[in-house]
């Protein structure tokens, strides 16, 4: 095949393989626009750059360096694989150079693993590069504190093991000329409030021992990329968003997985799985020697793929092929994780299906193709994801394979919501006081708070510390505000929203620890009976010891995987904004409680995906404080939908499986981010209601979002109905995989009838 054509062209011009690619859009390729090296330029980088073949900068490069250089903070906003990288590099070695010291903040480990790995090739004298994160052997801890002077990181580590230790790290400190936060885009909802909180905190530290660190900031393309910056950094950010790299072709298919001869719950008609579709592509890619990445949405699911790829090819005889796949993912051992991605970038595997650990920014370069399993929840991830594809300068091919939900669905037949739209703003509020509350307490143990710091956390902070006092977690006296207890006080935000210590999993033959899992999320994946994957390998969960933090699992084969049902109730405790639309109904956003219980689960053939039964389940209830968007229906209109026979349970029901599955569409947020109830007659409302809220403890910004664009939210929910194929109702328009409810009563029918209702510009009598 000639590298410079596009990958697979035959397959993707005239779908003779793949019937079920419903659109796809040719990206052209673009030259790149050049520039020169600024005159401060470190010489001794510019000479080992170009021993590595990078003979002159991009102009995105040399614009954003020269805002740093000048003591601008900055935000680099453009494409996978522009370079950005060196755009923060250029001004950090000559920090270095004259003394000073840099900081890289990044969301995962394996970025800054790869920072490193780069940092380490380039041989840079008088650069002491090292790593500090939970990785780190604390024999070397002492020496990257005392000694480096470009530490890599992530915000666990800076918000844990160095602000609240900043006396040890005040050589460091001191020194700070610039702090560099790369993919920044993924600090988004709560997590990225909570980062927010703790750059604030940063910059405190920092005032402390007199340095002002300049930020620079690396993003892929996203909306509002300079006022995203400036919430997340709180200072004022300039954007460079005008890459001038050059871009390869790309052909990006949708795909929408057919319907099979089978029938799921009542009747109602089975897509193949994304899953599924993404091991058959993957096979035929790596038997064609196209060195493709899978995305998928789940830890399991990156497992549940690589085994099918794997059988496939060894079903077909290709024995060869099948040890060049494998999957990656966290939970996996660091040293796991640095082999697999060596393995890809050498050529070694051919197909790695990985989580969205693998979306950010680490170096892999030679790869021909990119699958899609299932929305990556955002545009911006899309387009990050499919960049991965092409980085040899040659043409590539991303493909996005719809799952059987209602936001796929309506993708794969609507490209133009996709295509030539620009990205999304990220979406962070540093001010919710939940949020807000454990990082005053972390900042006062840190340096005891004062009226000053109100520039740094906002209007609402004083109020805040009176609430933290009123609860003795702080002790205000004449020179501030005061921690007052023994333990850490950063164990008081939970900034990834595990919701608690994780639960480790255990294989009970051998005594082997597999991974671990955070609490939130052991009661949907490895409740008793569970099927779990682990590289490769198939387990059965026999318990789930809550107390203890321990799942204990062993080996087993079944024929099916499963899926975790649970149900929810939901109470108002404050309205916070609503609005009247003409047809009466009243939209509302304000705090919840929610109350969720694992119940039962699924099993599914892992060939097909048929339903093969369900068993109950009883775990603890968990429950949940956070905002949601909800909208009440007018008497007059249940009048007039009980005449016509709407039956209003089924109709809400439906209206609600299919809102939550296009929130993501408009909200920045993962289906799984957010969740939903619905009823003929809520008690708090006495009327029909449907609530989407927040998956997140204190919310994440999502249900607020959806109330902004409830109109435009809910004609989109609408119209993804009545596009569906189905009858009566599919995965692909109102059914959840999610419901604890076993997908009972579902009107499709009645969901399009009360949907009309809801949109209609005027009121009328019953």
């Amino acid at each position: 095949m000639r590298r410079s054509e596009p990958a697979l062209p035959g397959v993707w011009r005239d779908n003779t393989r793949y019937p079920q690619v419903t659109h796809i859009e040719r990206v052209a390729r673009s030259e790149g626009k050049g520039g020169d090296w600024p005159e401060w330029t470190a010489p001794h980088l510019v000479e080992r750059l170009a021993g590595r073949g990078i003979t002159n900068p991009w102009s995105h490069q040399v614009a954003a360096a020269d805002l740093a250089r000048s003591g601008r903070d900055v935000i680099i906003a453009t494409g996978t694989a522009s370079g950005k990288s060196l755009a923060f590099l250029m001004p950090a070695l000559a920090a270095v150079d004259s003394g000073g010291t840099v900081l890289y903040v990044s969301p995962s480990k394996a970025l800054a693993q790869d920072q490193l790995r780069w940092m380490t090739d380039l041989e840079m004298p008088g650069v002491r590069a090292a790593v500090y994160d939970g990785d780190t052997p604390t024999e070397d801890r002492s020496w990257v504190r005392e000694h480096g002077n470009y530490v890599l990181t992530n915000p666990d580590m800076l918000h844990h093991g160095i602000l609240p230790r900043h006396g040890a790290w005040s050589r460091f400190l001191r020194r700070l000329r610039y702090v560099v936060i790369d993919e920044s885009h993924h600090y988004r909802g709560v997590f990225g409030s909570h980062v927010a909180l703790i750059l604030r905190r940063l910059r405190r530290i920092c005032a402390r021992y007199r340095s002002a660190p300049v930020f620079v900031l690396a993003s892929a393309t996203s909306g509002s990329p300079a006022e995203s910056a400036g919430r997340l950094t709180g200072v004022e950010v300039t954007a460079v968003d005008e890459d001038g790299s050059p871009r390869p072709g790309m052909s990006v298919a949708l795909v929408e997985p057919e319907l099979t001869e089978l029938t799921g719950e009542h009747g109602a008609p089975v897509r193949r799985t994304a899953p599924s579709q993404a091991a058959q592509m993957l096979a035929d890619l790596v038997r064609d020697g196209i060195r493709t990445l899978v995305f998928v949405r789940s830890r399991q699911g990156a497992e549940v793929v690589a085994l099918t790829t794997r059988r496939i090819l060894t079903e077909s005889g290709d024995h060869e092929s099948v040890e060049r796949v494998a999957a990656y993912r966290g939970g996996y051992l660091a040293s796991e994780r640095r082999e697999l991605e060596g393995a890809l970038r050498t050529g070694e595997l051919l197909g790695l299906v990985s989580t969205n650990a693998l979306e950010l920014g680490v170096d892999i370069s030679g790869l021909d193709a990119v699958l899609i399993a299932g929305w990556p929840g955002t545009r911006a991830s899309l387009w990050q994801q499919a960049g991965r594809a092409g980085r040899r300068g040659d043409d590539a091919l991303a493909a996005f394979i719809a799952r059987d939900d209602p936001l796929d669905t309506y993708l794969a037949h609507h490209p133009e919501a996709i295509f030539g739209q620009s990205v999304e703003a990220t979406v962070l509020d540093p001010e919710n006081p939940h949020i807000l509350g454990p990082h005053l307490c972390a900042a006062a143990q840190e340096l005891p708070v004062t009226r000053e710091d109100a520039h740094l956390f906002g209007p609402s902070m004083e109020e805040t510390l009176d609430s933290l006092v009123s609860r003795k977690l702080l002790r205000k006296r004449p020179r501030g505000w005061f921690w007052t207890g023994n333990d850490r006080a950063s164990d008081l935000a939970d900034i990834r929203g595990s919701g608690g210590p994780p639960v480790q999993i255990v294989d009970t033959g051998s005594g082997q620890l597999l991974g671990e899992i955070d609490e939130s999320a052991a009661h949907g994946t490895v409740h008793p009976g569970a099927v779990y994957l682990h590289r490769g390998a198939t387990y059965l969960v026999d318990d789930l010891d809550l107390e203890e933090g321990v799942a204990l699992v062993r080996s087993g084969e079944p024929p099916y995987s499963t899926w975790a049902r649970d149900t929810t109730d939901i109470s108002v405790r404050s309205v916070r904004r609503e609005e009247t639309w003409p047809s009466g109904t009243t939209v509302h956003f304000g705090d919840v409680e929610v109350a969720q219980q694992v119940v039962g689960f699924l099993k599914r053939d892992v060939r097909t995906g048929e339903v093969l039964g369900e068993q109950p389940l009883e775990l603890p209830e968990r429950i949940l404080h956070t905002r949601a968007v909800w909208w009440t229906l007018p008497t007059e209109g249940e009048e007039r939908l009980r005449k016509e026979d709407v039956g209003l349970l089924g109709a809400a029901h439906a209206a609600e499986h299919a809102s939550i599955g296009l929130l993501p569409l408009l909200a920045t947020c993962d289906r799984w981010d957010i969740g939903g109830v619905s009823t003929s007659v809520h008690i708090d409302t006495g009327r029909l209601t449907v609530f989407v809220y927040d998956g997140h403890q204190d919310g994440a910004g999502f249900a607020e979002r959806g109330y902004n664009v409830a109109r435009e939210w809910l004609t989109a929910t609408r119209d993804v109905i009545a596009d569906c194929e189905c009858v009566r109702g599919c995965p692909s328009c109102i059914q959840s995989p999610k419901c604890g409810n076993r997908n009972e009563p579902l009107s499709k029918a009645g969901a399009l009838r009360l949907l009309d209702e809801v949109l209609r510009e005027e009121t009328t009598g019953p």
